[in-house]
């Protein structure tokens, strides 16, 4: 089953095809750069399929083969009233924030430009395929700015050091030299990008939903807490986990030496 809808007009697209549903930001004439509204309706599709117990994975793309995401659009940035210009630069973290309590697998599907926010926004999901033209960079420190809303999905992405390299510098990085940093998992060519995503959302979506969400969960919530408190979180989480019935029925499946059935999550 397929249904598309679209949201801000035709500047963002929201599709569910069977367990995966597809966030594509529809601007290519604008490198599909984000504004504040696209950014509120990318975080209502996210919802959306965070409620859907049909959707146990969400790709996020861009239209067109120039750009993934070039980031906010500058022409948003200046002008009007101040505190309401700030509270929207918020979105942007509350977007990346949305991404990792999501509770189902994320990836973003990268051809072309990721620079700036869009750059944070791919390093937000959970996994990046990228094509073999892509290019990510961080260009805010070249016209005055500083990529502050994107630090924390570059320094988990990679190691610190090398990402302020890139902020300090506002350089840019290839597809190669991204996956060997680590913030890119694959690397196709662009006329593999969308069946590479396709097998790659297929293999998620097979997955136990609920252990993922628990599991998945715990990867964002203890990577900021010292080792004694994420292990003590994660102790707990593992008898949740292995007293529940995708457990049993994994552990059964084995023995019998069937594939597991795992049903869909509902959440309340």
């Amino acid at each position: 089953m397929s249904s598309t809808r679209d949201a801000v007009g035709d500047q963002l697209r929201y599709e569910v095809d069977g367990q995966t549903a597809r966030i594509t930001i529809n601007r290519p004439e604008q490198r599909n750069a984000l504004t504040w509204d696209v950014v509120a309706a990318m975080r209502a599709c996210l919802a959306a399929a965070g409620a859907d117990p049909e959707v146990r994975v969400v790709v996020l793309s861009g239209t067109g083969e120039r750009a993934f995401c070039s980031g906010v659009d500058l022409g948003g940035m200046a002008g009007g009233d101040p505190v309401a210009l700030h509270e929207a630069r918020g979105q942007l973290a509350r977007l990346f924030e949305d991404l990792w309590s999501l509770g189902k697998p994320t990836i973003a599907a990268v051809r072309g430009f990721a620079l700036a926010g869009g750059m944070g926004l791919a390093l937000s999901c959970d996994l990046v395929v990228a094509t073999d033209d892509a290019v990510f960079g961080t260009p805010e420190i070249d016209v005055g700015l500083w990529p502050f809303m994107i630090t924390v999905p570059l320094i988990r992405s990679m190691p610190p050091k090398r990402a302020l390299e890139l902020m300090m510098t506002g350089r840019r990085v290839g597809a190669d030299e991204a996956r060997s940093l680590g913030f890119v998992n694959e690397v196709v060519p662009a006329a593999d990008l969308d069946d590479t995503v396709v097998r790659v959302a297929t293999t998620l979506a097979a997955k136990p939903p609920g252990a993922m969400r628990i599991g998945r969960t715990s990867f964002y919530e203890t990577l900021d807490l010292t080792s004694s408190e994420a292990l003590a979180r994660l102790h707990v989480l593992l008898g949740e986990v292995a007293e529940g019935e995708e457990a049993a029925e994994g552990i059964a499946a084995f023995r019998e030496k069937r594939p597991p059935s795992w049903q869909r999550e509902e959440r309340g």
